[in-house]
């Protein structure tokens, strides 16, 4: 019925193994302290008959008035002699014929070493405790049937999540991706369902844009190709003078410039793939924006620009691979200082909010199309050069990081953009405040 590697089959063991154990532990105990019971009851019946009698000195005067005489009936009482002193009172049981009696030996007259012998048959108690422990037998057979049942029906309950996760996932491929429902997940389920919904959300945007990326790289590659083809065979129709070749060079040159660097875009891409590979660190995240600012501050005063900083809190711990962190701020500070016209300013900025911590570069630039996904790979805006793959990386980036990533206008009346990160504050946390 389950394999050996059956989650359910293991858990159904163990549970029905420590159950069985637990029911045959508490049914011992609880025989052994019923006939431990019983036995001490008989035993203090006797010694009392004992003591009545020790104190009479006599068999046959017996004090009455301590209990009816009919107790002593069933009684077989003597007086032996031992060879040497004996001061404790000695209990025991014996079977004979089938019937079992128990003997207490109790002294009587210690200057004789005489002792009293104290014989009561317990048959009738014997068998009561062979029916109470016949029908424990009974009971844990019907209550380890019934663990049975519950073990089965509790392993189906516990294993029907995970059994929904794996049909919804044996189901999907590259052309059929949908989130898991995570609402409709136990509470213990619930951080692996928003773990698979992010993969799923991983691989959807490479699906996206892979297409794009390889087109987008035949195109890039081919537009200057077929310009130096032509350059070239323009140049060899006829002979020129040895300033036009030079020319045809720089020409031929400048284009091989412009494709190089396409390549390295291109080759960043497998960089950073290898860099959401790094083991995460834990660092203080306002402490990199800072320095960050530091270094684009020179940068944007050398084009006569200006950059401010707010950052709240003072202090954020996050867990994360700081080279992504880095690529997205780094691409967001370049591309407010490539827009925005001198003499005006650029904000870096940082707030927390109820998903963590909220980054913002915002500038004076141009805006933006909102109708043009920018973080496709080779979509250019306005009228600076570039390849177009920086937000490309720094999408794919933020979503290695499991943070959330937005390019819009600005809403304050400013001509402008903000570029927003969201880090989630899940795996981080905040700093105490400098006081």
């Amino acid at each position: 019925m389950f394999s050996k590697r059956s989650i359910r089959r293991n858990f159904l063991i163990q549970l029905i193994f420590a159950s069985a154990s637990l029911i045959f532990i508490f049914s011992s105990f609880l025989y052994l302290y019923i006939e431990s019971s019983i036995y001490d009851e008989k035993r203090l019946e006797l010694l009392q008959h004992a003591k009545n009698i020790a104190n009479n000195k006599s068999i046959v005067q017996m004090d009455m008035t301590t209990g009816p005489v009919d107790a002593f009936l069933n009684l077989d009482i003597e007086v032996i002699f031992l060879q040497k002193e004996n001061t404790d009172v000695d209990l025991y049981e014996k079977t004979v014929d089938g019937r079992t009696y128990l003997t207490l030996l109790y002294p009587f007259d210690l200057e004789d070493l005489s002792y009293l012998q104290i014989t009561k048959e317990i048959t009738p108690t014997k068998q009561l405790l062979d029916k109470i422990l016949n029908y424990i037998f009974i009971i844990n057979i019907a209550g380890f049937l019934l663990v049975i049942i519950y073990a089965v029906t509790l392993s189906k309950m516990l294993v029907t999540p995970v059994k929904t996760l794996s049909a919804r996932l044996s189901n999907m491929n590259e052309n059929l991706m949908r989130p898991i429902k995570v609402e409709e997940l136990p509470d213990e389920f619930e951080p692996l369902g928003t773990t698979i919904n992010h993969l799923i959300a991983r691989i959807q945007n490479f699906v996206k844009y892979q297409k794009e990326l390889f087109i987008g790289t035949a195109h890039e590659l081919k537009t200057p190709l077929a310009v130096i083809k032509l350059k070239n065979q323009v140049t060899l129709i006829k002979t020129r003078t040895p300033q036009e070749y030079i020319e045809a060079l720089k020409i031929t040159n400048k284009t091989i410039d412009e494709m190089n660097i396409i390549v390295s875009n291109i080759l960043n891409i497998g960089r950073q793939e290898g860099a959401q590979l790094d083991k995460p660190i834990e660092v203080d995240v306002i402490s990199i924006l800072k320095q960050k600012a530091n270094d684009f501050k020179l940068l944007a005063e050398h084009e006569n620009k200006h950059l401010n900083i707010s950052f709240e809190p003072s202090g954020f711990m996050a867990t994360l691979q700081v080279s992504l962190l880095n690529q997205i701020i780094q691409n967001f500070l370049q591309n407010a200082l490539k827009f925005t016209p001198e003499g005006k300013s650029v904000t870096l900025q940082s707030s927390q909010d109820d998903f963590g911590l909220l980054i913002e570069v915002i500038d004076e630039g141009c805006g933006i199309d909102d109708t043009v996904d920018l973080f496709a790979p080779f979509k250019r805006q306005g009228n600076k050069s570039g390849v177009g793959l920086g937000l490309f990386l720094a999408k794919s980036a933020a979503d290695a990081l499991g943070a959330k990533i937005k390019i819009q206008n600005r809403k304050d009346g400013v001509s402008g953009t903000v570029a927003s990160l969201q880090l989630n504050s899940k795996l981080s946390c905040i700093l105490p405040q400098n006081k």
